[in-house]
């Protein structure tokens, strides 16, 4: 149920067909003063699921419209939010009880912070969630909605661009809980790579035989050994490996832009 206790923050959700993971990226919620969810299609009880929270007292509004790309979409659901202070989350990630808890200090102590990067944590098949050791990354997630906007050019892994002094968070993580098989990630790279390479044909960017070569092992060796990937066996390196798979269909396709483009001008 939703807490008594609300914070200025507008946390606002993409979604299409997440009925089996929207529920707790919710819950983890429940402080937020709203929560705007923009649906771009959901066949699968998605609606009602959102339908069934926003009964429950969560201070939900849900909006319907068709795809337009990842930046566009979030952007959109940005510009939606009535609170100057704004949370992204993605429906299979939630707010870990820490992370919870201080970002009820992030709004009063943020005057000159125009936005803060939130860590993160990987639930990897077979093992689990990632251990603070791993160092996944962080992203700008808490951001302020007159002095961010997402980069619009960008197809993929959409970037923030924003006007004044990022911080970081260091305490508490967003929990990434999607259970994914090599099967299911295999299919996530390929459609990401397709997105990634495309993005920068339109930069103009001409494929490179050392990039093609060498890009997949510095990848995987960034992954394994500097982010600590290894701490997870198994897990961690065949996380590492599809990372490198990732990186090495991205050049693949450049180079097959590129090669379609010399025998169809048209096609640029």
């Amino acid at each position: 149920m939703p807490t008594t206790s609300t914070l200025p923050i507008s946390a606002f959700i993409i979604s299409k067909n997440e009925m089996d993971m929207i529920g707790p990226c919710i819950e983890s919620l429940n402080a937020c003063k709203e929560i705007i969810i923009v649906d771009s299609g959901s066949t699968d009880g998605t609606i009602e699921r959102i339908r069934e929270y926003k009964d429950k007292g969560y201070p939900i509004r849900l909006l319907q419209r068709e795809w337009p790309g990842y930046a566009a979409q979030k952007q959109f659901a940005l510009d939606q939010c009535s609170e100057i202070w704004c949370l992204n989350l993605d429906c299979d990630e939630r707010l870990d009880p820490l992370l919870q808890q201080e970002l009820a200090t992030l709004t009063s102590r943020s005057q000159n912070c125009a936005a803060w990067r939130l860590g993160f944590s990987l639930f990897l098949y077979g093992y689990g969630y990632t251990p603070d050791r791993v160092r996944f990354g962080t992203a700008i997630r808490l951001m302020r909605r007159d002095r961010t906007r997402y980069g619009l050019g960008e197809l993929v892994h959409e970037g923030v661009e924003v006007d004044g002094e990022i911080g970081t968070v260091n305490k508490g993580k967003i929990l990434h809980a999607r259970v994914v098989s090599l099967g299911e990630q295999i299919l996530k790279e390929n459609h990401y790579s397709t997105l990634k390479a495309e993005q920068l044909f339109k930069l103009g960017k001409r494929p490179r035989l050392l990039r093609l070569i060498f890009n997949p092992i510095i990848y995987f060796q960034r992954l394994y050994i500097f982010r600590r990937f290894f701490l997870c066996g198994w897990a961690g390196f065949i996380y590492a490996w599809t990372g490198a798979i990732y990186s090495f269909m991205t050049e693949a396709k450049l180079y097959q832009l590129h090669a379609r483009m010399r025998r169809d001008p048209s096609q640029s």
